[in-house]
């Protein structure tokens, strides 16, 4: 696919960079990471022919309100203005992300995205920065990630020892939607008059075989990843899983009027796009990889999943970079295609977040990159997404995040999801979270119960509902 075509095909999309930057704290030292910006820039430039001219950034909750509700700092405030100010001194277009991850230590200790208030406080700070910023910010996102302070935290325990519930802990999710209604409503009444909407990670993947069950498994990824989000905003009602199970509302933490407000319309949906998965059901795990490398270190992320229905596995015969993230450049594409599969003409225009190369394979020791590579995969994966666009999906945006943002996640958590190591490297052993190694967060009680057992959760025994493969 030439490079005209890519540049005809995607001439509407805005392009820019996105960062983890605080601007509400104290301006920190010159960031090391403006040598990635400048590669995406002179990436797009060299593809495109055009220069990405958006910024987003994160406002920085816990600085703008320390203290407790309806308590603001000032400078904090100030320092926001003056960040925005600068960008459109400089001909850039100022995006503002609310809420990246970390709440406010106050409502944090009153049980964050748990409680129902946590819904309501995010609605007045998205408010205030409504009324104070509103005739600046070009786009807003209420937030970098839906699911990682919510499934991610509260429902697995993977950031906070102690605070994975399992399904206890979806009235997290719950809320977090709540609240992106609310904070939408709240702009729009703020005279905000840029564009408003939020960010989900985008999760796709393939059939590890042809069995029936393998598919069956992914259909469960999809539900309980993107559905578990898009259901709620795109349809007005929580996900609902093949058995009739409805497992948010279950909890009792819906009321009247919640899923009207979780659906307010959203201008634009952020897709946040990390890697694809290969998919299978729990009972096939033997028939695709080696019975060692089931029970291995680099497996435990699938004593979370089986409980769900699916497990994840390497991909055969993929590169894969040096996190082991399999190397698909059409990936993101066929993970597009399903949501519009799956929801049609409910989408709103999407604008694709992308978390970096995710390599440092591609980085030497001066920071500089492989080039030629680099760019690349990078046309790669837009000639993909350009085929979409020119078959009519709405794509209004696409971001660069930096190799290094997220890095010390990226460190902990992205081989274990990504299953596989390359063969010149010893596998290493990233600390397991607290909550999977003590029962999983979707352990049944009998095995949460049963300390002794050294893989608690972890079943290789066919379910009932899928004995297909032996």
């Amino acid at each position: 696919m030439s490079d005209g075509f890519l540049l005809e095909s995607l001439r509407g999309v805005d392009w820019g960079v996105a960062t983890a930057d605080t601007i509400a704290a104290p301006l920190p030292p010159a960031p090391e990471r403006g040598g990635h910006f400048r590669q995406w820039t002179d990436d797009i430039r060299h593809l495109l022919g055009v220069t990405p001219d958006t910024h987003r950034m994160v406002a920085g909750w816990p600085q703008l309100q320390p203290d407790g509700p309806g308590r603001w700092d000032r400078q904090a405030l100030d320092r926001c203005e003056r960040a925005l100010d600068a960008l459109l001194a400089q001909g850039r277009r100022p995006a503002l992300t609310l809420f990246d991850r970390t709440l406010p230590p106050w409502l944090d200790a009153a049980g964050g995205w748990l409680a129902r208030d946590t819904a309501e406080h995010f609605a007045e700070y998205a408010a205030e920065l409504g009324r104070r910023l509103g005739d600046r910010v070009e786009r807003w996102i209420t937030s970098t990630d839906l699911a990682g302070p919510t499934l991610a935290d509260h429902v697995a325990g993977m950031y906070s020892p102690g605070r994975g519930a399992g399904r206890a802990g979806l009235p997290a999710v719950h809320h977090i939607l709540l609240a992106n209604g609310l904070a939408t409503q709240a702009l729009r009444a703020a005279g905000a008059t840029g564009r408003i909407g939020t960010t989900v990670t985008l999760v796709g993947g393939y059939a590890a075989t042809d069995d029936p069950y393998d598919r069956l498994a992914l259909e469960r990824l999809d539900s309980w990843t993107n559905r578990l989000f898009l259901d709620p905003l795109l349809l007005g009602e929580h996900m609902v899983t093949e058995d009739d199970d409805a497992p948010v509302a279950a909890t009792g933490c819906v009321r009247p009027g919640d899923l009207e407000v979780i659906a307010t319309a959203q201008d634009l949906l952020g897709l946040s796009w990390h890697t694809p998965f290969r998919v299978t059901a729990p009972e096939n795990l033997p028939r695709v990889l080696p019975a060692t490398k089931c029970r291995s270190a680099l497996n435990e992320v699938n004593r979370l999943l089986v409980g769900l229905g699916f497990a994840i596995v390497p991909f055969d015969d993929v590169e894969t970079t040096a996190y082991g993230w399999p190397i698909i450049p059409e990936g993101l594409a066929d993970a597009v295609a399903g949501l519009c599969d799956q929801y049609g003409d409910l989408l709103p225009p999407l604008s694709v977040v992308d978390n970096g190369m995710g390599d440092l394979d591609l980085v030497d020791g001066t920071g500089h990159s492989d080039d030629t590579r680099r760019q690349a995969l990078l046309r790669a994966r837009l000639a993909w997404l350009a085929g979409l666009v020119s078959a009519g999906v709405d794509v209004c945006g696409y971001e660069y995040w930096s190799v290094l943002d997220n890095l010390e996640a990226k460190f902990r958590y992205t081989r274990l999801y990504a299953m596989a190591i390359p063969d010149h490297e010893l596998a290493p052993r990233p600390a397991m979270p607290s909550d999977w190694v003590h029962g999983g967060a979707f352990a049944t009680e009998s095995a949460s119960a049963s300390a002794s057992d050294p893989k608690p959760g972890l079943s290789l025994v066919p379910r009932t509902h899928g004995a297909g493969a032996s």
